[in-house]
Parts: C-alpha cells; structure tokens; sequence
C-alpha cells in the first residue's frame, strides 16, 4: 500500500474506521444480525520480514443488543447472539469494506490530505489517481475471520501479540556483524516445515524497515467502538451483563484482597502521562537494587 507508506495517518485512520463502519453496518442489518455490536480494534503495520504490510486486527463479541428497546428494567432490549462458529459473511464484508475505503480515500484526495512523492508522485494528476482506484475495484480484497476464542485468556493471549510489541523482538534478532543484521523469519507462502527461514539485510536496510512502522505523532494504534466506545463502554458492559445473566467481575483494584495496590484513593496509582492503572510489580527497600529490573551501573551517577 504505497499511498499508507506516504500517507500514513490519513491511510491507517481510514483503515481502522472504515474497518469498524463495516462491520456496525452489516451487523445491524436484520439480513445478517440484527443488533448493535461493539469492537476493538488494533493497527498493525509490519509483516515478518519489516515489509510495510499495514492492516487491523479486531476483536468482536459474538452478538450485540437488540436495535429497538421498548421500556422495561433493560430498556426493553435482549442480547442477540450470532450463529455457532459463523458472525458475519467476510464476503459481504469484503465487498462493502473495499466501497467505502475507496470512496473515504477519493474524499481524502479531493480534499488536498494525501501527499505523493518519489515513485509515487505521478498518483497527483488526478486521471492517474483515478486509474489507480478503478483497478483496485476490480480485484478481490481480503477479510479473514478466525474462529471464536476459547475463553477471556485467549482474547488477552491474542490481542497481547499485537498491543505490546514492536516490528521485531530481540529474540529473532541473530547476528550482527557491523554491517549486516541477520534475523529469523516466517515465510507463510512456505509449507508449514519450511517457514521459519533466515534473511540478512544490510544495517542501512534493516533500519529502514524497523522506522517503516514508527506510527505518526499522536496516533493511537488501539481503538474502541460501537459498544465498546468509551464514552459508553461501562454501561453497555453492565446491560450486556445483565442480559446474558453473567455475574458482575471481581473488582480488580486490590479492596479486600490484601494486595499490595490496596488504597483508599482510586487515583493514587494513574500514570500522569495516559491516566491509566500502574500495577506494582516489586517493592524494595532504599538503598536496594531491585531484582526484577536490574539498572546498570553505567546508567546511573554513581555520587
């Protein structure tokens, strides 16, 4: 995708929000579900060699609320469920998905928002962008649907491989030799014995490839909705509950457990850069090393 290489914070907005445009829009069609979904969704841009491959991965429960309440304790709505092992058609959402981002990416384009440079500066004159867009429409684009999770562990053991890494762990990086780097990686063309294969880059190259991935200042590469918007997100998570006759969870801040993030103020342990909950991980005493996270004796001023 040359134009998200050039354009990135306009390509890789447009993929996520059309991405989940797509799936609110067939779910509540009465045709496919019916109801009111909500989604998670996260950007991943790298494939196993440091190629530019950018695409979402997304998280969805397997049904949403009734789209017309009528007045009661639930305000009238039940939790429709989906077909076992089937949510929606990847077909149909494969075909609405590639109209709206096409139509997203010409809005983007009349507007002035997308740059081209290099190889890709003859995209400017609008015939040959409007050539470029004509040949996407023809070939089939890909919605790849996995089958239900096992559980609240496999969704966090999931979604974990895509919110805390990076484009390579060090774990695959093999040699370096001050020139060249070699690292591990899978071929998914390959039968599966013969995926796992080794590739050298020069220094200059491996470089380029990791920086191909560095996301635009400020953008954030998780994203929430539908249901599971923030503004709204507990109060769809409690009716859902209610609904489903599933018990509320335990509280997760410590209160009556004993545990060390026990305390009386719920804003005592925000980070003052995201305000999110900083869990205690070790605490020593001073004068003391901590175990878990040894400091180099270079990394510090030793008076």
């Amino acid at each position: 995708m040359s134009n998200a290489y050039q354009n990135k914070a306009v390509v890789y907005d447009l993929l996520l929000k059309t991405a989940a445009e797509t799936l609110i829009t067939i779910a509540a069609d009465p045709k496919h579900l019916g109801a009111r979904i909500g989604l998670t969704a996260v950007l991943h841009t790298w494939g196993s060699a440091l190629t530019h491959h950018p695409h979402a991965h997304i998280i969805v429960p397997g049904g949403g609320l009734s789209p017309k309440p009528a007045p009661s304790e639930t305000g009238g709505q039940h939790w429709i469920a989906c077909r076992p092992g089937f949510f929606l058609s990847v077909r149909v959402l494969s075909r609405l998905f590639r109209r709206l981002f096409l139509e997203r990416l010409t809005a983007a384009y009349q507007a002035g928002r997308l740059e081209f440079f290099a190889d890709q500066a003859a995209l400017a004159e609008p015939a040959v962008f409007k050539a470029h867009l004509g040949a996407l429409r023809k070939v089939e684009w890909v919605v790849y649907a996995k089958p239900p999770f096992g559980g609240p562990e496999a969704v966090l053991a999931y979604l974990s491989r895509y919110t805390h890494r990076i484009a390579i762990a060090n774990s695959r990086l093999l040699a370096f030799d001050g020139e060249r780097v070699t690292f591990k990686w899978k071929d998914y063309r390959a039968k599966r014995d013969a995926r796992y294969k080794l590739m050298t880059l020069d220094v200059d190259e491996f470089i380029r490839r990791f920086l191909i991935h560095v996301l635009p200042n400020g953008f954030h590469r998780i994203w929430h909705y539908g249901l599971l918007a923030n503004a709204n997100r507990a109060a769809n998570i409690a009716l859902a509950r209610r609904l489903l006759g599933v018990p509320d969870p335990p509280p997760s801040s410590g209160d009556g457990d004993g545990t060390e993030n026990r305390h009386e103020d719920n804003q005592w342990n925000a980070c003052p850069c995201c305000g999110g909950r900083m869990i205690i991980i070790e605490t020593f005493e001073p004068g003391c090393q901590p175990r878990l996270w040894p400091i180099p004796s270079s990394g510090l001023d030793s008076s």
